[in-house]
């Protein structure tokens, strides 16, 4: 019974001194995980709406203005999609214009099955979510008339799915935000234009 107790105790000094040294090595690797992420987040941004410069809008939805970088004129916005596919969560950075129709998507983060699912990262699946309006993502198993719906992937209609969907989604809620921040800029103007 003794050398049970013994052998419990060298084992959770093992224990304990790995959990250390993990917490420690993600402590000075995680800034640098951080800083590269982002560095890959904003040249994401700069493919799907080149030539701009972005102002982030933080809040329960996070999202970018684009901003022409001559004429400082809004282009539309980018921002982070994400739903569960077939195997986890499936990331999709979209850029729209300013009348909330797609400019260019990219799936930026999946585990997806490799050959099916993984496939949602091929230009010939992104591209046809160009010029869509949010009316027009719908699946095609999910009775969407080509060409104005999305054509599924040979066996990966879950992942296709998670990806148009959460593109309907965060499309929906930002054109709400946008529009109802527009709403407090006017009102606000016109209370200032009532003072004066």
């Amino acid at each position: 019974m003794k050398i049970y107790l013994q052998l419990g105790l060298i084992l959770l000094a093992f224990c304990v001194a790995a959990t250390a040294l993990l917490a420690y090595v993600n402590s000075l690797t995680k800034p640098q995980i951080d800083s590269i992420q982002q560095k890959e987040a904003e040249e994401t941004r700069r493919q799907l709406i080149p030539d701009s410069e972005f102002e982030e809008i933080k809040g329960d939805f996070t999202y970018y203005i684009a901003k022409d970088n001559k004429t400082k004129e809004v282009k539309g916005y980018v921002f982070t999609a994400k739903k569960n596919g077939y195997n986890g969560p499936v990331k999709t950075m979209a850029a729209i214009d300013k009348d909330f129709n797609i400019i260019a998507i990219k799936v930026i983060q999946q585990t997806e099955t490799p050959g099916l699912g993984t496939n949602s990262t091929q230009p010939k699946f992104t591209d046809q979510f160009k010029g869509k309006s949010v009316e027009q993502l719908i699946v095609d198993k999910d009775g969407g008339v080509p060409p104005n719906c999305i054509k599924a992937i040979t066996g990966a209609t879950i992942t296709t799915r998670a990806v148009t969907n959460s593109l309907k989604e965060s499309i929906t809620l930002l054109k709400k935000l946008v529009l109802e921040k527009s709403a407090s800029t006017i009102e606000t103007q016109t209370e200032e234009e009532v003072h004066k």
